[in-house]
C-alpha cells in the first residue's frame, strides 16, 4: 500500500510543542484530569478503579461505553458501537474493510486528508467533491451526481468539516444519501466535530440515522474535550459492523481499560459537557469574527458548526511561508492551507482557552501591520 504524506499531521508534530501561542489546536479546550474527575463528580475514580486486574478489557468496548455512545443517536444498538483509538482509526478501519482496488470513491475536499488518502492507498478511484467558498464551503449536488459512476463504492462527507467549519443541512444529507442509494453505495460520515453549533438550531442528525449504509465516526477528543484518552467510535448496521470486526482482529485487540472506564464515566454528563464547550466555541466565534472584521488582510465564510475556520488572506506569499514567520517571529502557530490544497488560506482553531485566543491573535495582528 502506498501512501501519500499526511501534510497536516506532519506540520503539526513538526511545530506544535515549540510555540507559545497554539492557534491550530483543534479540540476544545481540554479539561485536566482533576477538572474532569471533578466535573463528573467522581473523585474517587481511581481508588475504586486501582483494584482492578490490567487485563485486556472489551474488544467491541467497555458495555456502559457503548452504551453511552449509542444514546448519541435517534436509533442505535450499542452492539453495532466499535470503540476505536480516536476517530483516526475508524476512518481507517472502514476504508480497510469495504474499499477495494477499481471502486470509486468521491470524497469531499478541503477536508482531513486521511478521507480520501486512504482509499487512494487502497486502490480506489478518488473523485473530489470540490467544497468552494462561493457555496459556503458546502457540497454541490450536480457536481456530485456527475461523479456517481457504477463502479461507486462509497461518498465520503465530513460533517461538520476540518478545516472550513461548514455544516451539511439534513435536506443536503438526505439528497446525498439518496444518490448513494441509487448505487448501493455506503455514506462514510467522519462526525469527529458533531455535537458544536455556532447556532444551537443548527443541529442535523447524523448519517447513520438517516440512511441504513451510513457510517458513522465519533471522537472524544473535539466535542467532549477528553483528546487525551485517545479514543473514538465507528457506528454503522450490522452487516456493516461484523466487517470491521473481522478487520479490526488484525489491527486492534482492545483498547485501554483505563481510558474506556474514563469516558463511560462521561456518558451521563454528555450534556452537559457540550454545555460547557458549546458556550466556548460561541464566545470564541464572536471573538475571531469581530477580530477578522478589523483586519483588511484577512477574510473568512463564517463557520456554522465545529471549532475549526478556514481564513482567507491577501498576502503575497503562500499561507506555508506566512506561517513559518509567524512561528519564528511571533511564536504563534497556524496551519497553513497548503496541507488542505488551499495556499491563500489559513485555518484556525477557535475552541482554546479564551486568553490563550486573544493573546495570540494580537501576536497576529501584530504581525500583520508590520509586513
Amino acid at each position: 500500500m502506498k501512501v501519500d504524506e499526511f501534510l497536516v499531521e506532519r506540520w503539526m508534530n513538526q511545530y506544535e510543542h515549540d510555540v507559545k501561542y497554539n492557534l491550530a489546536e483543534t479540540c476544545v479546550d481540554p479539561f485536566t484530569l482533576a477538572e474532569f474527575l471533578d466535573f463528573v463528580g467522581r473523585p474517587d475514580f481511581f481508588e475504586e478503579f486501582q483494584h482492578k486486574q490490567l487485563t485486556y478489557g472489551y474488544i467491541e468496548g467497555n458495555p456502559l461505553l457503548r452504551e453511552g455512545i449509542a444514546d448519541l443517536y435517534a436509533d442505535v444498538n450499542p452492539k453495532n458501537v466499535l470503540v476505536t483509538g480516536g476517530a483516526i482509526e475508524a476512518n481507517f478501519n472502514s476504508f480497510y474493510s469495504l474499499v477495494e482496488p477499481g471502486d470509486t470513491v468521491i470524497c469531499v475536499a478541503p477536508t482531513y486528508q486521511q478521507l480520501f488518502s486512504v482509499p487512494k492507498g487502497f486502490g480506489a478511484n478518488i473523485k473530489i467533491l470540490d467544497l468552494k467558498p462561493e457555496n459556503r464551503w458546502l457540497p454541490d449536488l450536480e457536481q456530485l451526481k456527475e461523479h456517481v459512476d457504477n463502479k461507486t463504492k462509497m461518498i465520503v462527507l465530513n460533517n461538520p468539516n476540518n478545516p472550513c467549519g461548514s455544516l451539511i443541512d439534513e435536506p443536503t444529507l438526505r439528497a446525498i444519501c439518496d444518490l448513494a442509494e441509487d448505487v448501493s453505495a455506503y455514506v462514510h460520515s467522519d462526525e469527529a466535530y458533531r455535537g458544536l453549533y455556532i447556532d444551537s438550531k443548527s443541529k442535523v442528525p447524523s448519517v447513520v440515522d438517516i440512511y441504513d449504509k451510513g457510517i458513522a465516526v465519533g471522537s472524544f477528543s473535539k466535542p467532549f474535550s477528553l483528546t487525551g484518552l485517545r479514543l473514538g467510535w465507528i457506528t454503522a448496521n450490522e452487516e456493516t459492523v461484523c466487517q470491521f470486526m473481522l478487520r479490526r482482529d488484525y489491527t486492534t485487540i482492545s483498547k485501554s481499560m483505563l481510558d474506556e472506564a474514563l469516558a463511560a464515566e462521561a456518558m451521563p454528563h454528555i450534556e452537559k459537557i457540550l454545555e460547557r464547550n458549546n458556550k466556548i466555541v460561541r464566545e470564541n466565534w464572536k471573538m475571531l469574527d469581530d477580530w477578522i472584521s478589523k483586519e483588511p488582510l484577512l477574510d473568512w465564510i463564517r463557520p456554522t458548526a465545529g471549532s475549526v475556520a478556514f481564513i482567507e488572506h491577501h498576502i503575497d506569499m503562500k499561507a506555508s511561508e506566512l506561517c513559518l514567520k509567524l512561528i519564528k517571529e511571533k511564536s504563534t502557530f497556524l496551519v497553513p492551507g497548503n496541507c488542505f490544497n488551499h495556499s491563500q488560506y489559513l485555518r484556525i482553531g477557535y475552541g482554546n482557552n479564551k486568553k490563550l485566543l486573544s493573546d495570540g491573535l494580537e501576536q497576529v495582528s501584530d504581525y500583520l501591520e508590520n509586513i
